[in-house]
């Protein structure tokens, strides 16, 4: 289990694990929480939940109270079955349908594959060619 410090004294260090949040002063296990949660909320027993997935009714009681995690297949199948993120599952966010990104990937500036890229773009006969290159240059600087 991986496991951050807490808190650590001459006396005392506490390890908790990752997927663990402070709230309050108070650790909650927030994966557990919400596994059960899914579970209950469609009516499901462990035992059933544990027969769909291909595990025991043990092994989800011990999802459920964090004492043991769960492989990765099983939180994607949670995630698919239940049709919600595993951003939420994971405690990233409150909500279900998980952080929404925009994805922009960072370029950089030096990369010359995009500058010939660019130089490509343009009709090198254009007036406007060499101010529309620098101006897409210098937006890439600002990307960073």
């Amino acid at each position: 289990m991986i496991c951050q410090l807490i808190h650590w004294s001459k006396h005392i260090i506490v390890l908790i694990p990752t997927h663990h949040k402070v709230l309050g002063g108070e650790f909650v296990k927030i994966i557990g929480e919400r596994l059960r949660t899914l579970r209950e909320g469609v009516k499901l027993s462990q035992s059933k939940l544990g027969e769909m997935i291909g595990t025991s009714q043990a092994n989800i009681g011990r999802y459920e109270t964090d004492i043991c995690t769960p492989p990765a297949e099983t939180f994607l199948w949670y995630a698919d079955y239940f049709d919600v993120s595993l951003d939420w599952i994971y405690g990233r966010t409150d909500k279900p349908q998980g952080k929404l990104y925009k994805y922009q990937p960072k370029i950089a500036e030096d990369s010359e594959e995009m500058r010939r890229f660019i130089e490509m773009c343009f009709d090198p006969k254009s007036p406007m060619n060499d101010r529309l290159k620098q101006t897409l240059i210098q937006m890439l600087g600002e990307k960073k």
